[in-house]
């Protein structure tokens, strides 16, 4: 018998007037410029490698200007923050420059490509006084604001485990972005990142990490799995495959009670708060959002660069600098290397991350 069903529809978003610039013009752009749109934030510039492309965006999306540089989109003066689409090895550069022309950015997942360029971004961002956010859009979603109040509360008891998977049957062909490395391809930061970013959401920094992989041809990463330990004792297990549909569940387990996470657990999905007597005890309903369930994320970074915060609890920009040093000590142990790099985790000579 349920005990308690909550109702997790939530408040309706209200944007502050930040005006948005859209950095590349692929399909997550493409999503997230739907999903701004839709709820009312000024979406007022977007900005490709060439003028065609971000001319075909702006007169799909209704966007007033379109630039055919990204310079030419840092120039914008009527710009005040910029969501970066970009495949993830430019996401550091992308970032920085539009930090360096005084505005905020949403950096789309994963933050980087190793924590190098993680910590570039954010030490910018802080220089600067401009919010640098991920865009890890399952963190601001309406059901884990319950789910992280559940597990802070104790109530589950002592945590005992995180069992967590994303595994999707994605296209094989190598020459498509998921398999290319040069544009960060691979299970691993496409789909990795969300249960990985999950586990830090709930558990912390891992004190151990084991990990495996297999690999396709075009070296990228078809599956990686991961064994985290804690300082509590707690574990954390983790898959991601590119390969091979999966049931995409998630589940908390504490020596009071657990938290058992619909298919597919990422986006808007219902959770169960269970005790250890196998009864519910809760229902969170977290389905019903707006959108798309994108504009959150949006609205968390408007909320901080409105309070004058630099960085918020939900995500903030010190652990996405920590959870790519997570993917990077990981990458160590399964001998995954990206063309920028020079082992993994370590920029190669003359790139913008490298020591110096």
């Amino acid at each position: 018998m349920t005990d308690r069903t909550i109702d997790q529809t939530p408040t309706t978003i209200t944007p502050t007037g930040l005006r948005w610039g859209i950095l590349g013009t692929g399909g997550i752009s493409t999503n997230f410029a739907t999903d701004l749109l839709g709820g009312g934030f000024p979406v007022v510039a977007v900005g490709s490698r060439s003028v065609e492309s971000a001319g075909r965006f702006a007169e799909e999306h209704g966007i007033g200007r379109a630039h055919g540089s990204y310079a030419e989109l840092a120039a914008d003066p009527d710009v005040d923050a910029v969501y970066i689409g970009t495949p993830h090895p430019f996401h550091a550069e992308n970032a920085v420059m539009m930090l360096e022309a005084g505005k905020h950015v949403l950096v789309e997942k994963p933050f980087t490509i190793n924590e190098a360029e993680a910590r570039l971004i954010a030490d910018t961002a802080a220089r600067v006084g401009k919010v640098a956010l991920e865009a890890m859009w399952t963190r601001f979603l309406p059901h884990m604001v319950r789910v992280r109040e559940i597990v802070r509360s104790g109530v589950l008891g002592d945590l005992r485990s995180v069992t967590v998977d994303h595994n999707q049957d994605l296209p094989d062909d190598p020459s498509h972005r998921l398999n290319d490395l040069a544009l960060g391809g691979g299970a691993l930061l496409d789909l990795g990142i969300y249960p990985i970013s999950f586990t830090w959401d709930v558990l912390g920094a891992p004190e151990e990490i084991t990990a495996t992989a297999i690999f396709k041809d075009t070296g990228a990463d078809a599956q990686t799995s991961t064994l985290f330990r804690y300082a509590s004792g707690a574990t954390a297990a983790t898959v991601c495959a590119s390969d091979a549909a999966g049931p995409n569940r998630a589940t908390v387990v504490g020596t009071d009670g657990w938290l058992d996470f619909d298919r597919t657990w990422y986006p808007p999905t219902v959770v169960r708060h269970m005790g250890s007597d196998g009864k519910v005890i809760e229902e969170i309903d977290g389905t019903a959002v707006e959108g798309r369930g994108m504009r959150y994320q949006a609205a968390e970074l408007e909320r901080l660069a409105a309070t004058g915060l630099l960085s918020g609890d939900i995500l903030p920009v010190e652990q996405s600098v920590a959870i790519m040093g997570t993917l990077d000590a990981i990458r160590v142990q399964t001998g995954l290397t990206y063309p920028t790099e020079s082992a993994p985790g370590v920029p190669a000579e003359g790139s913008a991350a490298a020591p110096r």
